[in-house]
């Protein structure tokens, strides 16, 4: 099994051995998973023709590297202003999340298993102050491609970079800034070390559903147990993810500021602005893609049910105003 996560970074890369030895403890041995470095056997972007192809058995990764295939993996992969971990989990597991992924993927001729959750990405990394709309004019900056068009239309020029390429071009100016990862990845990548700062929150994926995938005829293959333990493996692992990031991510940005790194809020006009051309971005993407319209749907459908639920249910913050 390719990863798209490096084992030894935390949240998704710590997933994948979490996963991996769970299947194994699960299946009394019957089941053993090989973890493969990201790009050892194909690109992480490739990773489904990999398997289509039959030169990868299994694949752990990220539903956004699908949306080239069909732009309805976005919905689970990164929505601008979407639901936060827990509405996207109850969506999933509760909603119908589960059968629009898994059908998604069968046209795909691909069985895919929700298999984690991560929580939200910091706002991004800057060289200079992005306080106004008027900052973000001319900035080249790296985010995914929905995010990508919402900063476009506020000015920006959206930079394409493989993840592994932005802290070298951040460092060199190359570009202006932009998005990396969780806190506790940028913190781990080693991010805290450019001096620059650091905005939040990250608007741009406030969740993302992590994926197990195998060719729907291997998946086929296995014995109905090894299936259902896999699956079960996979929900384990998004429970797992859920109880751990906060903790996870709290002691990170506690870390990034003790080592110097400024943490800003966005100003209330910015967050407006990324707000208002999210619509925008989002509505044309459901207009040219009707099955990302669907699933947008469906999705903003079943958060919005429980809306009240959640006001109603939250004590007051006592430490806010």
């Amino acid at each position: 099994m390719q990863t798209a996560f490096s084992p030894a970074l935390p949240g998704s890369g710590d997933g994948v051995r979490v996963f991996t030895r769970t299947v194994k403890h699960m299946s009394g041995g019957a089941l053993a998973i090989k973890i493969i470095e990201p790009g050892r056997v194909t690109p992480t972007a490739d990773m489904v023709d990999a398997l289509q192809n039959g030169d990868l058995e299994a694949a752990f990764t990220w539903s956004g590297y699908a949306a080239a295939k069909a732009p309805v993996f976005g919905v689970f992969a990164t929505v601008p202003f979407g639901p936060g971990p827990e509405d996207m989990t109850s969506w999933m597991l509760e909603g119908d999340g589960s059968r629009i992924h898994r059908e998604a993927y069968e046209k795909l001729g691909i069985a895919g298993i929700p298999c984690g959750i991560q929580g939200p990405k910091g706002g991004g990394w800057f060289r200079s102050d992005v306080n106004t709309v008027a900052d973000f004019k001319g900035q080249r900056l790296r985010y995914g491609k929905m995010a990508a068009e919402v900063i476009a239309r506020m000015g920006a020029v959206p930079v394409p970079l493989p993840p592994g390429e932005f802290f070298y071009k951040l460092q060199q100016g190359v570009v202006d800034g932009g998005e990396m990862s969780t806190p506790a990845m940028d913190a781990a990548l080693g991010f805290d070390k450019l001096g620059l700062p650091y905005y939040m929150p990250g608007w741009q994926q406030p969740s993302a559903v992590l994926d197990f995938l195998m060719r729907k005829d291997k998946w086929a293959a296995l014995p109905a147990a090894l299936r259902v333990q896999i699956e079960t493996a996979c929900r384990a692992n998004i429970a797992w993810m859920l109880g751990r990031s906060p903790n996870v991510q709290a002691i990170a940005m506690e870390k990034l500021k003790a080592s110097g790194v400024v943490i800003r809020e966005w100003s209330a006009d910015v967050l407006a602005a990324f707000r208002k051309n999210t619509e925008i971005v989002l509505k044309e993407q459901a207009e040219r893609d009707p099955d990302f319209g669907a699933a947008l749907a469906n999705q903003r459908a079943f958060v919005q049910q429980s809306a009240s639920w959640r006001v109603m249910s939250r004590l007051p913050n006592p430490q806010q105003p």
